[in-house]
């Protein structure tokens, strides 16, 4: 079971959701590329997942509980530690990030905590029965890293590129790639290295994910598919089939249950 609730209002800016996931069966299923940053707290840790360029296979095992914080495109700044390309199509453990638990970041005790929900040795106590005590582990998990991005969003230091949301907003919009660098006053070799250092992503890519969530959200409101390509600035319906193709692995019509996989 897959379920997303809003950011905390002081988050909103930068937190696109927090969002929990609960296995009572082993099962693979693939993530499909949003532009977005998470931070997990999975059976393993803490890791951190994204920006995708395509499918990612996801894996849990039965009774396995993940809890996650999912930044918005572009708004994630400094605070991985690391330049976001470095990121890309990777997960990577918390622990691994050079800069995460500098003071200032995230506090190392956010990893005690880890380890008294049970990532260790007695982790199967804790993950035994997603019907059990594990819902209120994830509230604990869900509550710890939510005061931990907190701390670190209020002390500013990792500021997003102030012209990310303009940027995305253009793509978005469809737009192309010298249109929007002109709307900003910027040489398209200049969007570039600011879309890199922003969301991960060059801006083609940066585009062709965001039309591609685009179109996803019209077909799951049951926007027909000939009129989601047109509105969601595809050539045609065999342009929109193509792209959904080659970011998610499969046709469009297998995406449109709502829920996305840690």
């Amino acid at each position: 079971m897959y379920v997303e609730r809003p950011a905390t209002p002081d988050l909103t800016r930068r937190v696109a959701c927090e969002w929990v996931r609960t296995s009572s069966a082993a099962a693979t299923t693939l993530v499909v590329p949003d532009g977005c940053i998470d931070l997990i707290w999975g059976p393993e840790g803490l890791f951190v997942a994204g920006p995708d360029t395509g499918p990612m296979p996801a894996s849990v095992g039965a009774g396995d509980a993940l809890a996650g914080i999912r930044f918005r495109p572009g708004a994630a700044g400094g605070f991985f530690g690391v330049p976001l390309h470095e990121l890309r199509d990777q997960r990577v453990a918390l622990a691994d990030l050079p800069g995460i638990l500098d003071p200032g970041i995230l506090d190392p005790g956010i990893l005690d905590l880890d380890l008294d929900l049970g990532t260790g040795a007695d982790r199967g106590d804790v993950h035994g029965d997603v019907r059990g005590d594990v819902h209120g582990d994830v509230k604990a998990r869900l509550a710890a890293m939510r005061a931990a991005v907190r701390r670190r969003l209020v002390a500013g230091a990792d500021a997003p590129d102030p012209a990310a949301p303009a940027v995305a907003a253009g793509l978005r919009a469809g737009r192309s790639i010298a249109q929007v660098a002109s709307d900003l006053g910027f040489s398209e070799r200049h969007l570039h290295r600011r879309c890199v250092a922003a969301f991960g992503y060059a801006p083609k890519t940066v585009q062709r994910v965001l039309r591609f969530q685009h179109a996803l959200r019209l077909a799951r409101a049951g926007v027909p598919l000939a009129e989601v390509a047109v509105t969601a600035g595809y050539a045609d319906q065999a342009h929109l089939a193509h792209d959904v193709r080659r970011l998610s692995g499969g046709p469009i019509r297998r995406l449109l249950s709502p829920a996305r996989a840690a």
